[in-house]
């Protein structure tokens, strides 16, 4: 089974006003979430973790959603993910819609079309780094020579190549975390949600890894959405958004709007974009 060989068809997405969470009209949305509330009960308390949200997400965008613990931002990314499903509203990924689908199209999705990052790394520690990154690709059944190609690949991208053999617990926490993003992108993803991803590393490491969160989602493609309390995690990003109390507000004037990118940014890759298909 090939990891390039996927498809999945593409419809544009309509132009939309100019509000916070919603991308610029014009550009096609990869993933919009749209009215999208959850509720849960907390023993005899209903919790509202999220309130008529609407958010779309640009191909090619690193969308950072910033907020203080508790307002959201994890239920955000699950509902995004198709991890959970939203009490009311609905979420299209690449123009089909999550909660339509049946629990294989979704186990596919969350295989194939969208990976994660998280907070604790979430690396098997019996594991090398190699081998953590070929988890993924061992689901699919890939090809045993692909799949050692795909993984030098992408842990020389990530600047781990030299280190492919160490288990976790021989690893730094910034390079652990690269494992873990190794690993995300080792099935070629068209969308990555990162929950925290440096809420364990130092300042400055963290911003490596931001960094190079930017730089992977121009090399591969990716649209990336990146959940972040952390100022500091901020200044990569194309576009910047907050959650208050389960909604999105602006943060700023400016938080709503995408920063000005070059026309080759926007831009797919030579070849055009991918084409993806679930089911």
């Amino acid at each position: 089974m090939s990891v390039s060989g996927r498809t999945m068809p593409v419809t544009m997405a309509a132009e939309q006003p100019s509000r916070p969470g919603v991308a610029r009209s014009g550009e096609r949305a990869i993933v919009e979430a749209v009215g999208v509330s959850r509720r849960y009960a907390s023993g005899d308390v209903i919790v509202q973790a999220l309130d008529q949200v609407d958010l779309s997400v640009a191909s090619r965008e690193l969308l950072c959603v910033r907020g203080r613990s508790g307002t959201g931002k994890t239920t955000l990314l699950n509902i995004l993910g198709g991890l959970d499903q939203p009490t009311s509203g609905h979420v299209s990924l690449i123009g089909r819609d999550l909660s339509a689908m049946s629990e294989a199209q979704l186990v596919q999705v969350r295989r194939q079309i969208v990976s994660f990052i998280f907070q604790g790394f979430g690396l098997l520690p019996i594991l090398s780094a190699a081998e953590n990154v070929e988890v993924p690709l061992r689901l699919l059944r890939v090809d045993p020579t692909e799949r050692d190609q795909r993984v030098a690949e992408v842990l020389d991208l990530v600047g781990l190549g030299q280190r492919s053999h160490h288990r976790p617990h021989e690893l730094s926490g910034g390079e652990q975390q690269r494992v873990a993003v190794a690993r995300a992108l080792a099935v070629r993803p068209t969308l990555l949600l990162a929950d925290e991803p440096t809420g364990q590393l130092d300042s400055e490491t963290g911003h490596k890894i931001m960094s190079l969160l930017r730089s992977v989602a121009r090399t591969e493609s990716i649209t990336m959405v990146v959940a972040t309390h952390d100022p500091l995690m901020l200044g990569v990003a194309d576009r910047v958004v907050e959650l208050r109390d389960g909604r999105i507000a602006a943060a700023d004037p400016t938080a709503s709007e995408p920063r000005t990118r070059r026309p080759a940014d926007i831009m797919p890759p030579s070849g055009g974009p991918r084409d993806h298909r679930i089911g």
